[in-house]
């Protein structure tokens, strides 16, 4: 038996990608195998692919993978054969305060990742996945669902009636927006497209700015909230967003530092910060132990993930060039 697998050489490029087999793995005490039927992408897993962030040596792709246990190594009691189980961003990271820096145990980056039909891996590397949730849809939840879930309710603490500014329509945007919504917040959106100005408006959003039309958005938001500003704003686009998201913030602000979209560097508007006393966050995704509280928070509520599209295994660089167009509206989405 042989594992259908990707691959891409180091330093990436789409051109690169290949189709190829890997060898089965016997779990070990501690690990669990996984039939692999799911995966999304993410704007890390395209920096890394296209070759923007690397890899250094030749990589299985992709940080995000779901699938059922297949078989269980000794020691192991959290899972038995058949369940349904999810990846977690940070193998190693299982609670507490953040003890990693970069993406060197990130699947997908520093080690393999889940572009193929099955892995074993470290028990702890996997949590349940919702139950009654597709694979398709617990597949969304690695990256982009944890991101959105510690933005709001670990570093955020969000509270009911508080105000919400969410940017643009990818995944990590729509989860925050649609937890934010469960946890009885207010939400602005913005976005360059009536279109999807619409939608976001379906999915319950407040208010809404059309970004292109209106670039000094930041102060839009801030007039909707009668002056005061909002409580919190995901920052999804990075050098070019912050000034505004820092705008659109009231005294005490919190702003989570989550994309790279524009870029990794630019000016920092300090004396906006001060004068305002805001609390920026940087944030890489979360701990296990989030990924389980977020998990335990959708199996009691009925929120589902947006899910754009639908791509095959081999059709990864297909997917990407969607990705890439900007014309998807939430998670993309690898059958395997």
């Amino acid at each position: 038996m042989t594992i259908r697998t990707l691959h891409i050489p180091a330093g990436g490029g789409f051109e690169h990608v290949t189709v190829g087999s890997t060898q089965p793995v016997e779990p070990r005490p501690g690990e669990i195998s996984v039939r692999l039927r799911a995966s999304s992408l993410n704007f890390h897993d395209y920096m890394v692919v296209k070759g923007v962030t690397g890899p250094t040596e030749q990589r299985i792709p992709m940080s995000d993978g779901a699938g059922e246990v297949i078989a269980v190594g000794d020691g192991v009691s959290e899972f038995a054969i058949g369940d349904h189980v999810v990846s977690t961003f940070f193998p190693d990271w299982l609670d507490g305060e953040p003890q990693v820096e970069g993406f060197a145990r990130t699947p997908g980056d520093g080690i393999d990742g889940y572009a193929r039909e099955q892995v074993t891996a470290p028990a702890t590397s996997f949590t349940r996945a919702p139950r009654g949730w597709s694979h398709a849809e617990a597949a969304t939840l690695t990256t982009a669902g944890l991101t959105a879930w510690r933005a709001l309710m670990d570093d955020g603490a969000l509270k009911p009636g508080e105000v919400v500014l969410v940017q643009g329509t990818g995944g990590v945007s729509i989860f925050a927006l649609q937890f934010a919504k469960l946890a009885g917040a207010r939400v602005i959106a913005t976005s360059s497209s009536e279109a999807k100005l619409e939608r976001l408006r379906e999915l319950g959003a407040d208010e809404v700015i059309n970004y292109r039309e209106d670039p000094d958005w930041g102060l839009t938001a801030r007039r909707m909230t009668g002056g005061h500003g909002v409580d919190h704003v995901l920052d999804v686009g990075g050098p070019a967003t912050l000034a505004q998201s820092m705008l659109a913030s009231r005294v005490g602000g919190h702003v989570a530092l989550i994309g790279v979209l524009t870029g990794v560097d630019g000016q920092l508007p300090l004396g906006l910060a001060l004068g305002r006393q805001l609390r920026l966050q940087a944030l890489v995704v979360g701990s296990r132990r989030q990924q389980q509280d977020m998990v335990r928070a959708l199996e009691a509520g009925t929120l589902r993930p947006v899910i754009d599209r639908h791509f095959a295994l081999d059709d990864l660089v297909a997917a990407f060039r969607h990705q890439e167009s900007g014309s998807h509206f939430g998670k993309i989405v690898l059958d395997i």
